[in-house]
């Protein structure tokens, strides 16, 4: 591990029209930043990604994890029930957000790369398609990356899926998901005893080497 300082701050991301809240995770000396996008029903709060994001600091990546809806989309209604499971809209908002990383004065010189779980890994991927030139690299966790539909074909990003063991239906979302990826290096790798959410002792933690290996190996090309 390369424990050292880490700066965390928030930000204010502009995207696609609407400030979307941030929290902005730098160590000295970074390596690259991590984009987290976050599944349905979370926030840049969520326990999960943020115990990843900790990790990633101490091997020397950035971290960003913001929130994909606006604190008034995010309440609990009829009418603001739809937008969780909007896959266009975060799907845009991510690639917006991909921008915002690649133009601020403290993360335009880092690589770039996505860390997507549940329904934000299909966002994750609509925004390596959209944005192929900037962003490097995708890890999934307990992922739904058929939520990309074809944007799928057009992701060029070398992409790690990282499925729970005993998450059988999501394990074959995922195969079929890599079936379409034909034009980016793609990977599943099942983490032995997970369930969906990764509560087991020790499967988290599987996951975090596993994602930093991912992105030290694929996020040392500069910054795109």
């Amino acid at each position: 591990m390369t424990e050292g300082v880490h700066h965390e701050t928030q930000v204010e991301v502009q995207a696609a029209g609407v400030a979307l809240e941030g929290d902005l995770l730098v160590p000295d000396a970074s390596a690259g930043i991590v984009v987290f996008a976050h599944g349905s029903g979370s926030s840049r709060f969520s326990s999960r990604n943020r115990q990843v994001a900790r990790y990633l600091a101490d091997q020397g990546l950035a971290s960003l994890l913001f929130d994909l809806l606006t604190p008034e989309e995010s309440l609990i209604d009829e009418r603001t029930r739809a937008l969780r499971f909007d896959i266009p809209l975060i799907g845009t908002r991510m690639s917006e957000a991909v921008d915002w990383v690649a133009e601020a004065p403290e993360t335009r010189e880092l690589a770039i790369g996505l860390f997507g779980a549940s329904t934000g890994a299909a966002a994750a991927l609509i925004a390596a398609a959209e944005r192929p030139a900037r962003v490097q690299a995708v890890v999934s966790r307990g992922g739904r990356p058929d939520l990309a539909g074809e944007a799928l074909s057009r992701v060029k990003a070398p992409t790690l899926l990282l499925v729970g063991g005993r998450d059988t239906q999501v394990i074959r979302l995922n195969e079929q998901a890599m079936s379409g990826m034909t034009a980016a290096p793609c990977e599943l790798s099942l983490v032995p005893g997970a369930s969906h959410l990764f509560e087991e002792p020790g499967t988290l933690d599987i996951v975090e080497a596993k994602a930093a290996r991912w992105f030290l190996s694929h996020l040392g090309s500069g910054s795109g």
